[in-house]
């Protein structure tokens, strides 16, 4: 039988050292261009990991799913808000779900 506590404590352990062992070990500024570069960008790239697989699952299909990535994308470039980007994408999803599929 698995104690859920023992699964509970080891999670909360890794999470606590992965936090804590970068400030007790780097005490100098990180003067290293690609290391600082790619810690630059890790939050974005984690979020986008994180969200894009999301999208995909998280409408009936794939493909409405796909289209207000597109539509999103589009808009995202084209420097439109998040605000505006998120009712186009939703109103994507809603034409393409209740009218063509």
């Amino acid at each position: 039988m698995h104690n859920k506590y023992i699964y509970i404590l080891i999670m909360a352990a890794v999470t606590y050292l992965i936090r804590v062992l970068p400030l007790t070990l780097i005490r100098k500024e990180i003067k290293n261009v690609t290391i600082r570069s790619f810690l630059y960008y890790l939050p974005y790239v984690t979020l986008s990991v994180m969200t894009f697989p999301a999208i995909l699952d998280a409408t009936g299909s794939q493909w409405s799913g796909l289209a207000a990535l597109v539509v999103g994308i589009i808009l995202a470039w084209f420097t439109a808000s998040l605000f505006k980007v998120a009712v186009c994408s939703c109103l994507v999803v809603f034409i393409i779900e209740f009218f063509i599929l």
